[in-house]
């Protein structure tokens, strides 16, 4: 609860902070097994920190001590969002809080862009990965393949050049950090795992059974109220597909939900899913809860409890996305931390995540040019260029990749000057 209340900057800040926490200063868990937890995480969809959280609660305390621990670290961005998303529906139009969005929109826009710098910089090791890169970019961006086929055929690329070529994977990811010489941890090095630890197919089959039976339990009730072409019933199936395909981070989904949610379902428009990431962004969590922002806009916007009832409405769709978003993140843990760790250096496992990796990078830069799109020529490219974004987000932008400024601090200095800007103009 205390790290889902302070966990700003995003996952590698949060697994920093848990790192901090867990290993150096409560000795829950030793150096190694914390790593060994971290890249098993590193391999699922779903976000990761919270994966990693729900991983050592599970490793320490067994089922309760996984679903207590991976929902405490969830729960105050989910409160959080949720109020924040409403001030923002009802007081969104003010001149103030109009302003203050006018200048995050562009910091939006190059956080997006450094993300794929980032990612990219780490992922792109060989020319095969530069190549997947560009093919997943030239897919979404010229062709407007949809994001599932875009990582089906990485993931089949990245096996097959993993079976002909492993020389190309041949370098496994390190995740480095401080703390050797600590004294002995409760979970150590040579502590031998748990019992409730050990793979035991019933075990497996009874967590994804329970899983499998709330998920139906819901969308039956989902649709038996409101059909399957009801909003909160697409918002359940079309986020339990956000949970199973956000490899690489939410940075790796956010081009998926825009392409759903915005595009197909037409829940929100393109400015309020920037705005969505700009609050998802400022409050502690995953970034990935910027799912409960587009549900509580998407059924607000759809109205699906009728005009009366728009804060309910918006409620109910927040937590129909969080739902279906999460669910999935804690079947995982239960259900394969036990066998998946066993073969997680096995190339053919690693070698199509690496792919993945790599599409992501360039699914992610065609997000960032959308972005810049509408943000600079926010009337089109017949009404002209709008100068100040473009140099809010080229300031952003050097702030974060030269001067490794936060993106908490990038964006509330652009929210400053966007606030001047809506004065002085």
């Amino acid at each position: 609860m205390k790290l889902g209340c302070i966990s700003f900057g995003g996952p590698v800040a949060q697994i920093s902070l848990m790192h901090e926490e867990l290993v150096e200063r409560r000795r829950w868990i030793s150096e190694r097994r914390f790593l060994h937890a971290l890249n098993y995480c590193m391999m699922l969809p779903g976000p990761e920190a919270q994966q990693l959280a729900t991983y050592i609660g599970w490793l320490l305390h067994g089922v309760r001590g996984g679903i207590l621990a991976g929902v405490l670290f969830i729960l105050p961005s989910l409160f959080v969002l949720l109020g924040l998303t409403w001030v923002y529906l009802v007081f969104g139009g003010v001149p103030l809080v109009a302003g203050i969005f006018y200048g995050i929109k562009p910091a939006v826009t190059a956080i997006v862009l450094f993300a794929a710098y980032r990612i990219g910089r780490r992922a792109l090791k060989n020319a095969l990965l530069w190549a997947v890169a560009a093919g997943a970019f030239a897919a979404i961006f010229v062709f407007n393949v949809p994001f599932p086929y875009i990582i089906a055929g990485a993931g089949l690329a990245g096996y097959l050049a993993g079976r002909f070529r492993p020389a190309l994977f041949s370098s496994a990811n390190q995740h480095g950090a401080p703390g050797a010489g600590h004294s002995q941890a409760l979970i150590d090095d040579h502590t031998a795992p748990p019992e409730h630890a050990r793979f035991r197919l019933a075990h497996a089959l009874s967590f994804a059974a329970a899983g499998a039976a709330l998920w139906i339990a819901m969308m039956a009730l989902l649709y038996g109220r409101y059909g399957w072409d009801g909003a909160l019933t697409q918002m359940g199936w079309f986020f339990t597909k956000v949970a199973l395909l956000t490899f690489g981070g939410a940075y790796a989904v956010l081009p998926y939900v825009h392409q759903g949610a915005v595009e197909h379902y037409q829940w929100l428009s393109t400015g309020q899913m920037m705005d969505g990431l700009a609050l998802g962004e400022t409050t502690p969590g995953p970034l990935i809860m910027v799912v409960t922002y587009v549900g509580f806009v998407g059924a607000w916007t759809k109205q699906v409890f009728g005009p009366d009832a728009l804060a309910l409405a918006g409620l109910a769709g927040g937590l129909v996305a969080t739902w279906f978003t999460f669910l999935p993140s804690f079947l995982f843990i239960l259900v394969g931390a036990p066998l998946v760790e066993a073969t997680r250096h096995a190339l053919k496992f690693t070698a199509p995540l690496s792919a993945i990796t790599a599409a992501v990078v360039g699914v992610i830069l065609n997000l960032a040019l959308f972005f810049a799109y509408n943000v600079f020529w926010p009337q089109g490219y017949a009404a002209g260029l709008d100068v100040f974004p473009v140099l809010v987000s080229i300031a952003a932008f050097l702030a974060l990749a030269r001067f490794n400024a936060g993106v908490i601090p990038v964006l509330a200095a652009c929210a400053i000057l966007g606030i001047l800007h809506a004065l002085i103009i």
